[in-house]
């Protein structure tokens, strides 16, 4: 596993699962579909990608499409800081 996809992935789960049961799902599954993440809890997911990641997020990129797996979140994060730098 990538070294993002980890460090992702240990996020959601000590802040969402409260440290356990991160084998329930692999990081294509759908953090809403899964009941891992709710809408709130993705504005916790992107203060968390901005501040470490030093990206913004823009509204239009508010999308399932960016935000909904650890596996999105991971492309998102690399296309972000590609486009920085």
């Amino acid at each position: 596993m990538n070294t993002l996809e980890t460090e992702l992935r240990g996020f959601v789960v000590e802040n969402f699962l409260f440290g356990q049961g991160g084998d329930t799902f692999t990081d294509e599954d759908s953090f809403l579909q899964k009941g891992i993440v709710d809408s709130t809890g993705i504005m916790e997911v992107i203060a968390h990608l901005e501040e470490t990641y030093e990206i913004t997020v823009e509204d239009e990129e508010l999308l399932p499409e960016n935000l909904d797996s650890v596996a999105r979140l991971a492309s998102f994060v690399r296309r972000k800081r590609e486009a920085v730098g």
